[in-house]
């Protein structure tokens, strides 16, 4: 693990990517010859990522700032199908229309964190269905299927745990493992591909793949793995409680994404900085060294680089601007989530229940029923006592109405 001489590496294992990797010596010496094309696959199950998938993400990053080519697999055909890796019960199934639209919002994430075009180091991005679905059933069985094991692939966890749960398999689901590996051996025929990297939990699914592509090929295939993240505190990377950190401003505003940062727990500052933002690991070390109120000022730096790369320095600068505004002036800031509503609508009186569920701050009239008794909703700073009030035009102060939950989340109700 010392004598790593390539860049990608020891900055894989120096910045805390590294899980696994199927040949450590091999893949750093490939990697001293010259660009290595390396590829995640990334399945459309919804128009946009979240932040559990920026691990693989700023891998992909990582791979193109230190001299090599990104390729991003979009699973177009494997969505058709559904991995059971993590899954308790099987995917809705999508129609093409649908799949197409997810592989168009997800490429607006991939447009801010990779540089694309037809240069040696640039990104591509495929579309698995473009050979998936031109496959010949029996064709494919006979010169694919025969390299696989099934008692091998049942002790696969993907596999093992359902089946230990009782929970349905299909057959469908249980041949995702076979394409995933046949993708592998396609991108190094079409792509030159030789390095699959991808979470822990694909582990199996890559090692499938790297002996596919020696069976059938005789290619020199390598695989990587980066550990699946889990905050301090054991929460799931990429979700709070009022939803998932979704990675689309149509999705989740550059204000809310910044403050998912800010919150970042003290313990998970330093790593999250080495994994999420472009900060020179020197710099980093020196930020890990503040204690008490200075550790805020760090995480006010990670929730502005994190956010610069998602959303533009020009949204990561105003998120700061309201922010401070809003926590540290008392003030509205001017990009806090707005939803405007009729002069006469709001004459007419507005219920408090119906108010935040309007703004997003809560999920339902029972979920703001429940904040409210906990005492943590506010209109215009003051705390709101019952679920019975009623917000008539008296609430606006300036044409706005300012309701919050908690200390952190706020949102506007703008007069028009």
């Amino acid at each position: 693990m010392e004598q790593l001489r390539s860049d990608f590496l020891k900055a894989v294992r120096d910045r805390g990517f590294l899980h696994q990797c199927t040949d450590m010596d091999a893949l750093d010496a490939r990697a001293m010859e010259g660009p290595i094309p390396a590829y995640i696959g990334f399945d459309a199950t919804a128009d946009s990522l979240h932040a559990g998938s920026l691990v693989p993400i700023m891998l992909l990053r990582l791979l193109q700032r230190t001299g090599h080519k990104p390729i991003v697999l979009m699973g177009g055909g494997t969505t058709k199908v559904g991995d059971p890796s993590g899954k308790d019960e099987q995917r809705k199934l999508l129609t093409d229309d649908d799949i197409q639209r997810n592989i168009d919002g997800i490429k607006k994430v991939f447009e801010k964190f990779l540089t694309f075009g037809d240069g040696p180091t640039d990104a591509v991005m495929v579309n698995n269905d473009d050979w998936l679905s031109q496959l010949a059933y029996i064709p494919f069985l006979r010169d694919f299927g025969r390299h696989f094991s099934v008692n091998r692939m049942l002790k696969f966890d993907s596999v093992a745990l359902r089946l230990e749960r009782e929970q349905p398999l299909s057959f469908l689901e249980f041949n995702y493992m076979i394409l995933q590996a046949y993708d592998f051996v396609e991108l190094h025929k079409r792509h030159g591909v030789c390095l699959q990297m991808g979470g822990s939990d694909q582990w199996g699914n890559i090692v499938n793949g790297v002996e596919l592509g020696r069976r059938t090929d005789d290619a020199s295939l390598y695989g990587l793995t980066v550990p699946l993240l889990t905050t301090a505190s054991g929460a799931k990377m990429g979700k709070t409680a009022s939803g998932a950190v979704w990675l689309n401003a149509e999705r989740l505003s550059a204000y809310d994404y910044w403050q998912y940062w800010r919150n970042t727990e003290d313990a998970d500052v330093g790593r999250f900085l080495r994994l999420f933002t472009d900060l020179p690991l020197d710099e980093i070390a020196e930020l890990e060294k503040a204690e008490g109120a200075a550790i805020n000022d760090v995480k006010i730096r990670l929730a502005n680089e994190a956010t610069k790369l998602c959303h533009g320095a020009e949204a990561a600068a105003a998120a700061a601007e309201t922010a401070r505004k809003t926590f540290e002036q008392g003030g509205l800031g001017d990009d806090l989530p707005t939803v405007e509503i009729p002069a006469s609508e709001l004459a007419g009186g507005i219920g408090i229940l119906n108010a935040l569920t309007l703004v997003g701050l809560t999920q339902s009239n029972g979920d703001a029923r429940r904040q409210i008794k906990g005492g943590a909703i506010r209109v215009n700073d003051q705390k709101v006592e019952h679920d019975g009030l009623t917000l008539g035009s008296d609430a606006a102060i300036d044409g706005v109405v300012k309701l919050s939950m908690g200390k952190k989340k706020h949102a506007l109700l703008k007069v028009v």
